[in-house]
């Protein structure tokens, strides 16, 4: 039986979600089966598309729809948000 989560991240990086940060959110939605979208505004994208991610141009302060449908949608979810909190793994 196929899952599905969802929930908001909110993005705390102070360049947006840069290439470095989409990098980060792309090995990490890539580690799941599920199918994981992302939507900003109008636009949904593949999570696991770099480039899907840079076109949603998202600033710092943006909220980002997460949604994941697959056997793991919940743990994938969960750790895009916690990636989300730690700031994509970025120091500055």
């Amino acid at each position: 039986m196929k899952k599905k989560a969802k929930d908001l991240i909110v993005i705390m990086n102070e360049k947006g979600l840069h290439t470095r940060p989409a990098t980060e959110l792309v090995k990490c939605a890539s580690s799941f089966k599920s199918n994981i979208a992302l939507t900003y505004q109008d636009l949904t994208v593949n999570a696991k598309s770099l480039l899907g991610i840079l076109m949603l141009a998202a600033a710092k302060g943006s909220k980002i729809t997460v949604e994941a449908e697959g056997i793991d949608a919940d743990e994938a979810v969960a750790a895009l948000i916690h990636l989300a909190q730690t700031k994509f793994n970025i120091e500055f």
